[in-house]
C-alpha cells in the first residue's frame, strides 16, 4: 500500500499539469521581458543621441577654427606691410609734416594703415601694444633690459614692435624692453576661477593701438 501511494505521489509530481505550472515560474512574464527590452532600446537611443550631440558640438568648433584660423599664414604676410608703414610714418621729419604737399601724402599713408589695421581685426587679428604691463613671456619678447628703479621689476617700459594675436592664440609676439632695477612687481590677483585645461594658454593683451 506504501508503494502504491509512492507511485501515485510520484506520477502526480510528473504531470503535464505539473511540468506545465513549473515551466510557467521559470519563465519570465511577457510585460518583464517588454519593459526590460524596453528600458535597453531607451538607454542606447539617448546613449546615441548624446554621441550625435558631442559629435556636432566638435564639429561646430572645428569649422570655427578653420575659418578663424585659416587666413594665419597670409596675415603673418601682411604683418610686414603694417610694420614698413609703420616705420615709414615713424621717420617723416616733424618739418616734413608741416609742409602741405607732403602732410596730404602722410595722411593717405596714416589712413591706408587705418584701414589695414581694421581689415586684420575684421578676420580676427588683433594688434597690441603691452607698454606699462608686466611681462608676459607668452605674448612678449624681450630685447633688452633698462636699468630704471622708478619702474617695478619686470614691467614693459619699452615696445619696439608691437604684437599681434588671432583669436586666442598668439600671431606675433611684441618685441619689447623690461625694465630691472625697480621694485618688484606684485604677483597677479587669483581670479578664483578654474582654468581647467586653458591653464597654458596665453591671456588676451590690452593695450590695442588703432
Amino acid at each position: 500500500m506504501t508503494d502504491q501511494t509512492a507511485r501515485a505521489k510520484d506520477d502526480e509530481d510528473t504531470s503535464p499539469a505539473n511540468a506545465a505550472a513549473s515551466e510557467t515560474a521559470r519563465t519570465p512574464e511577457p510585460s518583464t521581458a517588454l519593459e526590460r527590452e524596453h528600458a535597453e532600446m531607451r538607454d542606447r537611443l539617448l546613449r546615441a543621441l548624446a554621441e550625435m550631440e558631442n559629435l556636432r558640438k566638435r564639429t561646430e568648433r572645428e569649422v570655427a577654427d578653420s575659418r578663424l584660423y585659416s587666413v594665419t599664414s597670409f596675415a603673418r604676410d601682411l604683418l610686414v606691410v603694417a610694420d614698413n608703414m609703420r616705420r615709414a610714418l615713424e621717420a617723416v621729419p616733424p618739418e616734413l609734416r608741416a609742409n602741405s604737399a607732403a602732410k596730404a601724402l602722410i595722411d593717405g599713408v596714416e589712413l591706408t594703415e587705418r584701414e589695414l589695421l581694421k581689415a586684420l581685426e575684421k578676420n580676427g587679428v588683433r594688434q597690441f601694444t603691452p607698454l606699462g604691463e608686466r611681462f608676459d613671456p607668452n605674448l612678449h619678447q624681450a630685447m633688452f633690459e633698462v636699468p630704471d628703479a622708478t619702474m617695478p621689476a619686470g614691467s614693459v617700459v619699452q615696445v619696439i614692435q608691437p604684437g599681434y594675436m588671432i583669436g586666442d592664440r598668439i600671431l606675433r609676439p611684441a618685441l619689447v624692453g623690461v625694465s630691472k632695477g625697480g621694485p618688484k612687481m606684485a604677483p597677479a590677483a587669483p581670479t578664483g576661477e578654474d582654468d581647467g585645461d586653458n591653464d597654458n594658454a596665453p591671456k588676451k593683451p590690452g593695450g590695442n593701438r588703432s
